[in-house]
């Protein structure tokens, strides 16, 4: 394969991803933010999330698995603690959850 064939192939994959956005953009100019379905998209990501963080919690895999189970709910109760105490942001939520974890690690093993 040349080089020519290469460049076209980047740019064609290229017009392709930009073609997908642009018909994004037109096309959310008509869905309501606040309707019904993406109540139901929002409701099921918050719950995929849940279902994540307890299997991590409760079925840890790799490394994580060597953790005791005292130090993951701890982490993640700071987690959610944080997560409220600064206004809903996720950021905070997870930066406490990773440092606390991390803190409880370093201290405990």
């Amino acid at each position: 394969m040349t080089t020519e064939w290469l460049w076209i192939a980047v740019i064609a994959c290229g017009a392709a991803t930009f073609a997908w956005r642009a018909l994004g953009v037109f096309v959310v100019r008509r869905i309501d933010p606040r309707g019904p379905f993406f109540q139901w998209v929002t409701c099921v990501s918050y719950a995929m999330v849940a279902g994540l963080i307890f299997r991590m919690l409760v079925l840890p895999e790799s490394e994580l698995a060597s953790v005791p189970l005292a130090v993951r709910v701890g982490a993640v109760v700071i987690a959610f603690a944080a997560y409220f105490a600064f206004s809903r942001r996720l950021v905070a939520g997870v930066l406490a959850g990773s440092l606390s974890l991390s803190t409880m690690v370093h201290w405990f093993s």
